[in-house]
């Protein structure tokens, strides 16, 4: 981040002047940014999700099927995707990255995010919600006060954030519906709830609120606007209005397909559900030992859909609120997961593994004039390519060099594309995910260990064949080499 940049400073300062007096033609951005939300929606098919806001916008937009993170948690891969850089120091792993690298720097040339590049060249910038880690942009710890110290002080020009009846932005993160929260109980809640409450008795119904009447002021901005909104769920408690829950018949929706241990794998590999069961009332602790009953694996998996159903929800109000103002038609509008989720699937309640399910997350790009008529992209995409198609998308220069690729690319017919693969970090690991295989090399006290899995014939990740199929190991290794930045190797 900060270490990796400073070369770049003249070239940022001339791209700045000579950008900032074609700011008038620049198109708006609207970013929602999910948390937990897996590449598991409606559109994309086999699966019983409903996520109709998402579909429709697919209609119009590119929908990026095999979107990777760069870091299966929030802070550390919000941090990536906002950076445009892979990490390579242990710390850049860690939810804390952004509040101890910019939260208490000066300004420099530098820019902390694309958002302050934006802002620089004449965006007018503002954040709801969960953009960064924080769940509203500021800093303080779960139990503590609301502090003034913004996580990144230099990327907003407004940061707000409505903590309604909990009253404060992580009060309102691990919500329920009677103004509770997960810290106020002392974890003595369940890891779901079904509130007998509209949609503004969830923090997120009161983000969407903001959302719609910034927007309305917006409209009125001589400015471009890049607009970030984040919403909470499905981000565990999955708690949503009963409503949502009433989508579902939870006796019809399927358990995962792979729910116990891949084969020829150190558990070392997987999780053991920790986050998942600090939730202390659950009706079950499933972990690396104990397999989630069908009947509870069933209601879990039913919650995950509510919550994302109820964000699909206030997703659709803000995109009707865009085209009701007419912005939709100068709106570049993206739609990012900041990682995956198991259900189950190897046994694993939550998102911390260089697995499939933990990386791939869900990703949609609409840009007016250009994606009028929607299509799945099944190219490998990651985060980081997210930075570059900005600046493509907004004519600016990149302050740096960037370790992503314009994903501009694959949105408009005939252009080259060079990338061919996806790259993560993460438990004393990195993984890389081409069109067939996933190599992920770990760095154990017994060396370097190797897990293969063939997407032809093993989708589910269900077996390592890392040792049956060496050679492919070896052929891979070089792709592997490509996206290793020294993290792991001190």
């Amino acid at each position: 981040m900060k270490n990796l940049i400073v070369p770049f400073i003249t070239l940022f300062l001339i791209t700045s002047q000579s950008s900032i007096a074609q700011v008038s033609d620049q198109p708006n951005i609207l970013l929602i940014a999910v948390d937990d939300l897996r590449a598991e929606l409606g559109h994309l098919g086999n699966t019983q999700i409903q996520t109709p806001n998402l579909d429709e916008l697919a209609k119009t937009a590119v929908s990026f099927s095999n979107h990777f993170v760069q870091v299966p948690t929030c802070g550390a891969s919000r941090a990536s995707f906002l950076t445009g850089k892979r990490p390579n120091r242990r710390a850049e792993l860690r939810n804390n990255i952004m509040e101890v690298e910019f939260s208490n720097s000066e300004e420099s040339a530098v820019p902390e995010t694309f958002i302050h590049h934006l802002k620089r060249n004449g965006y007018y910038t503002v954040g709801i919600g969960k953009i960064s880690h924080s769940a509203d942009g500021y800093v303080y710890g779960y139990e503590e006060e609301v502090s003034n110290q913004r996580e990144l002080p230099f990327s907003w020009d407004e940061l707000l954030f409505d903590s309604g009846k909990w009253g404060t932005g992580w009060n309102a993160f691990f919500a329920y519906a009677d103004g509770e929260n997960r810290q106020s109980m002392d974890k003595q809640v369940k890891p779901y709830e079904a509130g007998e409450v509209d949609d503004l008795g969830y923090p997120d119904g009161l983000s969407t609120q903001l959302a719609i009447s910034k927007l309305k002021e917006l409209k009125e901005s001589k400015k471009p606007f890049f607009l970030g909104v984040g919403l909470f769920k499905p981000h565990l408690p999955f708690t949503s209005p009963k409503k949502y829950w009433d989508l579902y018949e939870e006796e019809s929706i399927p358990i995962a397909l792979n729910p116990t241990k891949p084969k020829n794998v150190s558990e070392s590999s997987l999780l053991a559900s920790g986050e998942f069961n600090g939730y202390a009332r659950g009706e079950e602790h499933p972990d690396l030992q104990t397999v989630a009953s069908e009947a509870y694996a069933k209601k879990i998996k039913h919650a995950y859909y509510a919550a994302a159903s109820y964000s699909d929800a206030q997703i659709g109000l803000i995109l009707n609120e865009l085209k009701a103002l007419d912005l939709d038609k100068n709106t570049i509008v993206i739609v990012w997961g900041d990682h995956g989720w198991h259900l189950g699937e190897q046994q694993i309640w939550g998102k911390h593994t260089l697995f499939e399910n933990a990386l791939n997350s869900a990703l949609i790009i609409k840009i007016p004039g250009k994606t009028d008529k929607g299509w799945v992209e099944n190219s490998i995409v990651e985060s980081v390519d997210l930075y570059p198609t900005v600046m493509d998308l907004t004519g600016f220069a990149a302050p740096y060099d960037l370790d992503g690729e314009s994903l501009l690319s694959l949105i408009q017919p005939n252009q080259p594309r060079q990338k061919d693969a996806a790259y993560a970090y993460f438990n004393n690991g990195i993984t890389v995910r081409n069109d067939r295989y996933r190599l992920t090399r770990y760095y154990r006290k017994e060396g370097m260990v190797y897990e293969l899995y063939d997407h032809q014939s093993d989708p589910l990740e269900s077996i390592n064949i890392a040792k049956d199929k060496p050679d492919i190991v070896l052929d891979l290794i070089p792709l592997l080499e490509k996206g290793n930045t020294g993290l792991f190797e001190d």
